[in-house]
């Protein structure tokens, strides 16, 4: 029956009704959800019928009566339509096999997958390495595993792990970390990583210290033990000092490896002997074993026996020190090279040295072999030679060749720079024994060679960073004499920039080198030597972020604080380090008290306790003048006392009588009878030996100038 537009018949109500229940029914099925249902409305027809709201387009079909029915689930029911093939009750499932089955209809399902961080994964993989090398103490093992392990950038985490596992241990096994960071050493982890290890360590000091209460003073000693081993730089520890909080855990780390133990007395032998490990022995122990195995093999030429010694000694990281030590054995007993060639072939091949050590020792050899020259003059010639016959062989890798010629500082010197400082070494040490500066310039006009003044400067400074305060403050007076006679400040500044440039490699052998590098520059800055500009100009041909670089900077901050004159005219201690003034008042007033009566003995006392023999000039000076004034020639007699004893040299002796030979005309002019007096003085001190020939006839010069004088007078 035909319903009225806009109305429904009662079978029209009779199918919306079930249209809804079969709605409801659909809203609970998981593929039909009842949002989805409610975003799509049946519209209604452009005859006026009523829509069939609420009923998804998909599930309405059109009947051959024209009207609009809602089929059931699945295609079945509902007049009109088809149906099913099959009427089935309950849930509706899909059948995977069937022909027609379309996997997007099944539900989607929530798979849960676990998302792996590499380095989490390196973390837990490295404990049971470290807890098995604990366990069994092989390093090789630790080291195998380690490399199997791969994932090498992230070795500066196995640091951290390492030493926060044997802070809460025994004594036994901090003492085997530091022995397997050795071993780990440049063959394993690279020395950046090694630095990264120890500074992210540091970062984690404070959380540490909350679980460990010593961790403090226990991290501090595995830093000097990193630094003693020479895995870590000195200079590591006030580069990380600065790139940490003031207030952190990790700078009072620093700060108490330094004050505790760098700076201790033998503080090697003590920090290695720190944790009493029963199999360690101390790097001189192990340097006099290798001596020892060495000088066996040479005496027995058993190569198997010797390999034997070197594996029993336990230390691969320290095998460069083997090779180094076969290698000068072989240049001071030439006929020995034939054997030690074969020891270090066969040890190379066998995998016993290996390449990184065998590269390390011939490295730290070129570094000394200045030194070795003086000893061995053809140490040069016969190291080149030996670095053929290794490359050649194949144990040594034939790009250490190229790295002696692009190092400027391994680079095997040609003959005549080697030369020169081999005399210079000489000068200096000569230098530090007589305080003799004039001497020293003349031996540096003698050997003719202006353009090498830089290298003079390197080694002078060099030397003297690794002796007392005493030589320290003698190289700076040096400096300033140097200066003013026969270095311009173009040969100051190339010096100073040479001298930088190998700050790191200074700093491996000196531990305080770039604070006292400083000191120099600053003080060098003070004595007029170099001006601020000047240190600008240095810094200028640094690298921006280098240990140079770094030691400029510091010398204008010591330069820029407040009193720093005074203070860095003391920086090398109060025995030298007075100032020129305060040295002069000391000189003139134990004068004086001589001259009103002293005793000889006590004035020469007063004279030695000064502690400046390089300024003795002073004392001699004085002493002729004062002499002139009171006309009392009782200072001669102790000026005879200084020279008897040796406490004022020849050298020192003609720079005073040279200086008041200078400043006569001035003289003159408060003393009248200063000329003839000085004459006197001069007959006296050449007869008694204490002017050296070179000085001339100081009577005749002066005589020579003060014709209209005399004859005035």
């Amino acid at each position: 029956m035909a319903s009225s537009e806009g109305f429904l018949t009662n079978e029209q109500r009779e199918k919306l009704k079930i249209a809804s229940q079969n709605v409801e029914v659909l809203s609970s099925s998981p593929k039909s959800p009842t949002s989805f249902l409610s975003e799509h409305h049946v519209k209604a027809p452009a005859g006026g019928k009523a829509p069939t709201a609420g009923i998804a387009v998909r599930h309405v079909r059109r009947s051959h009566s024209g009207k609009f029915v809602r089929v059931k689930k699945e295609g079945g029911g509902g007049k009109g339509t088809w149906g099913k093939l099959l009427d089935t009750d309950g849930v509706p499932t899909l059948d995977r096999n069937d022909p027609n089955y379309d996997s997007g209809e099944e539900p989607y399902r929530l798979v849960e997958s676990t998302v792996t961080d590499p380095l989490d994964e390196y973390k837990k993989a490295v404990v049971s390495i470290i807890e098995e090398y604990f366990s069994t103490g092989d390093v090789a093992v630790a080291a195998s595993d380690l490399k199997e392990l791969g994932s090498s950038q992230y070795h500066s985490y196995f640091i951290k792990r390492l030493i926060s596992i044997a802070l809460d241990r025994h004594d036994k096994e901090k003492e085997m970390a530091s022995v397997l960071l050795s071993s780990l050493y440049a063959d394993v982890i690279s020395p950046p990583q090694i630095k990264d290890g120890f500074f992210i360590l540091l970062e984690s000091a404070d959380d540490l210290a909350v679980d460990i209460l010593d961790a403090v003073d226990i991290l501090a000693l595995f830093l000097a033990r990193a630094v003693v081993d020479d895995i870590l730089p000195p200079a590591f520890c006030t580069r990380a000092k600065k790139a940490l909080p003031e207030s952190s855990k990790g700078v009072q780390v620093i700060q108490t490896a330094e004050k505790s133990y760098l700076s201790a007395p033998h503080h090697a032998e003590l920090v290695e002997r720190r944790w009493g490990g029963s199999t360690h022995i101390t790097v001189e122990e192990v340097k006099k074993k290798i001596a020892g195995l060495l000088r066996e093999y040479v005496e027995s030429g058993d190569t198997s026996e010797a390999c034997r010694c070197i594996r029993e000694l336990g230390v691969p990281f320290f095998h460069h020190e083997v090779v180094k030590r076969a290698l000068v054995l072989a240049m001071e007993i030439q006929t020995a090279e034939p054997l030690i060639i074969k020891l270090l072939k066969e040890a190379a091949e066998e995998g016993l040295i290996s390449f990184s050590q065998m590269v390390k020792g011939f490295s730290r050899l070129v570094e000394s072999l200045d030194d070795l020259a003086l000893d061995i003059p053809s140490a040069v010639s016969l190291f080149q030679s030996l670095v053929l016959k290794a490359t050649d062989e194949g144990w040594l890798d034939a790009s250490f060749l190229k790295s002696l010629d692009e190092d400027g500082d391994a680079r095997v010197e040609d003959e005549k720079v080697r030369r020169y400082k081999k005399e210079i070494v000489a000068i200096i040490h000569e230098y530090f024994l007589s305080d003799d500066i004039p001497e020293l310039i003349r031996s540096l006009e003698d050997l003719g060679v202006p353009q090498y003044n830089p290298l003079f400067l390197k080694k002078l400074i060099t030397l003297a960073m690794d002796r007392k305060n005493r030589e320290k403050e003698m190289a700076s007076v040096l400096l300033s004499a140097l200066h003013i006679e026969i270095f311009s400040t173009d040969d100051i500044v190339n010096g100073f920039v040479l001298l930088l440039e190998s700050a790191e490699d200074t700093e491996l052998d000196i531990l305080d080198a770039s604070n006292e590098l400083a000191l120099f520059l600053a003080r060098a800055v003070i004595d007029d030597v170099l001006v601020p500009l000047n240190l600008d100009e240095i810094g200028s041909k640094l690298p921006p972020n280098s240990s140079g670089s770094e030691t400029v900077r510091s010398a204008q901050s010591l330069i820029s604080a407040r009193h720093a004159g005074e203070r860095l005219l003391r920086c090398w201690g109060g025995g030298t380090g007075w100032a020129v003034e305060d040295a002069k008042d000391k000189i003139a007033k134990l004068l004086e008290e001589y001259e009103s009566g002293g005793v000889v003995n006590e004035a020469c006392q007063c004279i030695r306790d000064l502690g400046m023999p390089f300024f003795n000039h002073e004392v001699v000076k004085k002493a002729l003048v004062m002499a002139m004034e009171k006309k009392n020639d009782r200072m001669l007699d102790l000026l005879q006392e200084c020279f008897s004893e040796g406490l004022i040299t020849i050298n020192q002796m003609t720079k005073g009588f040279t200086r008041i030979k200078d400043g006569l005309d001035d003289l003159a002019l408060d003393i009248p009878n200063a000329r003839e007096k000085f004459s006197f003085y001069v007959e006296q001190a050449q007869d008694k030996g204490w002017l050296l020939p070179s000085f001339g006839s100081p009577a005749a010069d002066g005589s020579q100038k003060s014709d209209p004088g005399s004859a005035a007078s």
